[in-house]
């Protein structure tokens, strides 16, 4: 005998075998006791939810000769003969293929004949939305009006592609996707039932694949079974089949793109590579995993958003805790704009890894959220003692300095005779004033050269990158800074902000408003 698919063979043949759609089972139930059928019902949702399942349950109890609680009893001919597929009472129609105006008007004339047995005839049409305009329109007619023995069930994956006219003559029900315990517990009990050991971390990992498709999740289940036929089914067997990663693996893929580490991550795509992984699939795990910190970081209780076994839990939150809310999200769009990409690329590879080093070098890139990141960079470089790297072409700080010192020394500018006391009261609280903020601004004002204009009556922020002065200039920074200041000195004070011009040499050639106390002031040096 030939073997028969377990998304066939454990098909439900009841409304209370249905998994999932609870509300739309209870209902129908209650109709089928109640004798209080309706002509036309249109079931939407996707993929392998249970449509054409409960669209022939219904069909049966609808016919059945002794209804149980509203559930076929499956011992009658009539039952019986519907789920051996030769009554003439059930029709299924597949609209993907029958989709022409000559094809409905067919419809149109049996439905003149009433049945030869059972008290109904049911048209069950899937992918009714492949109909043509003309389809719907000879169908219009007959779906509003139909003969009291008629049932029309439309299945349809894309509801909003059928004409408000059709959508109006039916009882819709919006099947929803099955939660992963419910898959999980199914098949569980199937694999009961075919006597195959598995452990329950590699069926939930199977269940979180189907992504909410009860048909998906069995048919996985098969290929994996298939695999290691007669063996148990372990996690790792499944991530060996799927071609899929364990989030071990995203953890360290992770770790070494926050911390800038290209190399780290390239050895962790080449292993993913070498074991034969989808890249494709590698790429939308990745994305689910940020996802799931992210939404461990955001959301109160976690646990209900969150796939993760109770011994895991606590790993993934001090996972989480460790990255920002901005990165993360700066993360998540990469990724997912990476996703929509990869489908149809050749070089699947290459793409990844240009995105892996996008990520670990946010100064390759203008945007705010890059931004944000590549100041997280350097607060934890700063931090560490490290030397903080700048954007490629200007090198580091030490090496600028370097640069600086080999070139002919620049006289060091002096203040200007007349200063303002708002000035003065900041040159006096600037080491305070910078402890005081925080933030990007607390970078920008550490590597900010303080000084005072020609006027000295405005605070003059000098930068030698022309990054660090845009982003001063960005936001609401120049407005921060003066409410520091005023709140430390009680004075409002006029900020701007320039970059060091080749024509003044160097930073030397401003004034140092640090140096204010303790020196004679002499004219401002141009």
């Amino acid at each position: 005998m030939s073997y028969t698919a377990l998304y066939r063979k454990f098909r439900p043949d009841t409304f209370d075998e249905v998994k999932g759609q609870t509300p739309i089972v209870t209902t129908l139930r209650n109709q089928v006791k109640a004798s209080r059928m309706s002509h036309a019902y249109l079931f939407c949702g996707t993929r392998g939810t249970g449509k054409t399942t409960i669209a022939k349950i219904l069909a049966k109890a609808a016919n059945c000769d002794a209804p149980v609680d509203g559930n076929p009893c499956g011992k009658c001919a009539m039952c019986q003969s519907i789920a051996a597929g030769t009554s003439m009472n059930v029709i299924e129609i597949d609209a993907a293929s029958n989709n022409g105006v000559d094809n409905i008007r067919e419809i149109v004339e049996e439905v003149r004949y009433s049945p030869t047995e059972g008290r109904y005839k049911v048209y069950i049409i899937d992918e009714v939305h492949m109909l043509s305009t003309g389809a719907f329109n000879a169908l219009l007619k007959t779906l509003e009006e139909p003969p009291s023995y008629v049932i029309f069930i439309l299945a349809t994956t894309e509801a909003h592609k059928l004409p408000v006219t059709i959508l109006s003559r039916c009882q819709r029900y919006d099947f929803s996707r099955i939660t992963v315990d419910e898959i999980t517990e199914r098949l569980t009990d199937l694999m009961g039932r075919e006597g195959i050991s598995a452990e329950e971390k590699a069926l939930r990992y199977v269940a979180r694949a189907a992504d909410g498709a009860m048909r998906d999740a069995l048919s996985l289940l098969d290929r994996c079974i298939a695999f290691y036929p007669g063996e148990v089914l372990t996690y790792d067997n499944v991530l060996e089949v799927l071609g899929t990663v364990d989030t071990q693996v995203f953890g360290k893929l992770l770790r070494a793109v926050r911390t800038g580490d290209v190399g780290g991550a390239m050895r962790v795509l080449d292993d993913t590579v070498m074991r034969g992984r989808d890249l494709a699939q590698f790429v939308v795990d990745f994305t689910w995993y940020l996802r799931n910190l992210l939404l461990a970081k955001s959301v109160e209780a976690p646990e209900e958003f969150l796939d993760i076994s109770g011994d895991q839990m606590g790993d993934f939150l001090a996972e989480a805790a460790e990255n920002e809310t901005e990165t993360l999200v700066r993360y998540i769009n990469v990724c997912s704009d990476l996703t929509n990409r990869i489908r149809y690329a050749g070089a699947k590879r290459v793409m990844i890894e240009v995105t892996l080093i996008r990520l670990c070098r946010p100064e390759t890139e203008t945007d705010y959220s890059a931004l944000l990141d590549r100041v997280r960079h350097l607060e934890e470089q700063l931090a560490n003692g490290m030397v903080v790297k700048q954007a490629e072409g200007t090198g580091t700080v030490a090496e600028q300095t370097v640069k600086e010192s080999e070139q002919e020394p620049v006289p060091a500018a002096e203040l200007p005779q007349a200063i303002g006391e708002e000035i003065r009261a900041v040159a006096e609280k600037w080491s305070s004033i910078v402890s005081s903020a925080a933030g990007p601004l607390k970078i920008y004002l550490q590597t900010a050269k303080p000084s005072v204009d020609e006027s000295g009556t405005r605070l003059m922020l000098v930068y030698n990158d022309e990054f660090d002065k845009s982003a001063m200039e960005s936001g609401q920074h120049v407005e921060t800074l003066q409410n520091l200041i005023a709140k430390q000195t009680g004075k409002r004070v006029e900020i701007v902000v320039e970059l060091a011009k080749k024509g003044r040499g160097n930073m030397a050639a401003y004034p140092d408003l640090s140096g204010l106390q303790g020196k004679v002031a002499i004219e401002y040096v141009d």
